[in-house]
């Protein structure tokens, strides 16, 4: 019987924010477990993620977590195959260790980091920094590995909001970005406003089924002429129209709300895949689990004969899937991430390659 060669797999970590993620991905394109505890509870009596709280959560969770993805991809805590013969390797299945570098919270990436270095300098095997952003671009790709590139990517999240061209694994063109607040971010802050708890985009997406999304006829930036974002205005509209009408229904005003940003949103994903001739239109991020915003993309799609690519809702918030995708084609592009590599809060998406290696 021939043997085919092992796959190439890469234990990936995902501590940026208030998720805590492990998964053990093979060749950056199977995803062979993945485990992501969410500290939503632990932050909602806050109304929103307190960077503390999130990096010791972080502590005590990771060990269990990358534990327990290991364990479902049938490895031990060495890395290695938990099924005994002749036929197991002596060293680690596991042939890289990926972790999220930045951006996101300090803390919370330190934590992450630590530990993927730590293991990966125990197995022997590299330690790859991923820019969490170039993370969610593979979001789609995981789940959809014959799809045509290039692809227009509509990343949208709560700290960010870009439309990118991706071209190949490693090749990415930003075409437009938010010039003030991010889509999610502003989901947060006008369900902080009406009351409807956290996080805001669920609650927002909830309500606004209730409403009617003509009642309030919102701005939206369009910024002429131009791929970026702006969302501050409209976040003030809001604030300004309840104020002014304080017995209007708050989910006529929650789907009034989603209906500009969503408007905006694919618009300017379609009219970006129209201007690169992109072969189609994928969403990525947080807000991507937006059930108007996948209709609607997806409507926009048929009318203008472009695919459009879905992720499960799994992958659009935070895991280490993507993490372990991108983390294998930066290591094959790039070579491993020096020891040396730090974490970094700010991180641009402009470092999402060549800065990581080293």
């Amino acid at each position: 019987m021939t043997v085919g060669p092992s796959p190439f797999r890469v234990l990936a970590i995902e501590t940026s924010c208030d998720e805590t993620a492990a998964a053990v991905v093979d060749d950056g394109c199977t995803v062979i477990s993945s485990v992501v505890s969410s500290q939503v509870d632990l932050h909602a009596r806050y109304g929103g993620v307190v960077p503390e709280l999130a990096s010791r959560a972080h502590v005590e969770l990771i060990v269990p977590i990358v534990t327990e993805a290991l364990e479902a991809a049938g490895l031990d805590r060495r890395g290695r195959p938990l099924t005994a013969g002749a036929a197991v390797p002596e060293g680690p299945a596991v042939r890289a260790v990926a972790a999220t570098i930045g951006p996101g919270l300090v803390g919370s990436l330190l934590v992450g980091t630590s530990v993927a270095k730590s293991l990966a300098m125990a197995w022997g095997v590299p330690f790859v920094g991923v820019n969490h952003l170039e993370g969610h671009l593979y979001a789609c790709l995981l789940e959809k590995p014959d799809l045509e590139l290039p692809v227009v990517v509509l990343l949208v999240s709560g700290g960010h909001t870009m439309l990118i061209e991706m071209e190949g694994p490693g090749s990415y063109r930003v075409l437009g970005r938010t010039r003030d607040d991010a889509t999610g971010e502003a989901f947060d802050k006008v369900a902080r406003y009406l009351d409807l708890g956290y996080p805001g985009g669920p609650a927002i997406d909830r309500v606004a089924g209730e409403g009617d999304p003509r009642a309030v006829s919102f701005p939206r930036a369009w910024l002429d002429g131009s791929l970026d974002f702006s969302f501050s205005g409209l976040k003030t509209a809001v604030v300004n129209h309840v104020r002014a009408h304080p017995d209007v229904s708050t989910p006529d005003v929650a789907a009034s709300f989603q209906e500009a940003v969503v408007d905006v949103l694919v618009s300017k994903a379609f009219r970006a895949a129209e201007d690169v001739g992109a072969r189609g239109v994928c969403l990525a991020g947080g807000v991507a689990a937006n059930s108007l915003l996948r209709a609607r993309a997806q409507r926009a799609g048929k009318d203008a004969g472009l695919p459009v690519y879905l992720p499960s809702r799994a992958m659009c918030t935070d895991n280490a899937a993507m993490i372990g995708a991108a983390g294998y084609f930066s290591l094959m592009r790039h070579g491993p991430s020096g020891w040396g590599t730090g974490v970094d809060a700010g991180m641009g998406f402009e470092a999402a390659a060549d800065r990581l290696a080293g």
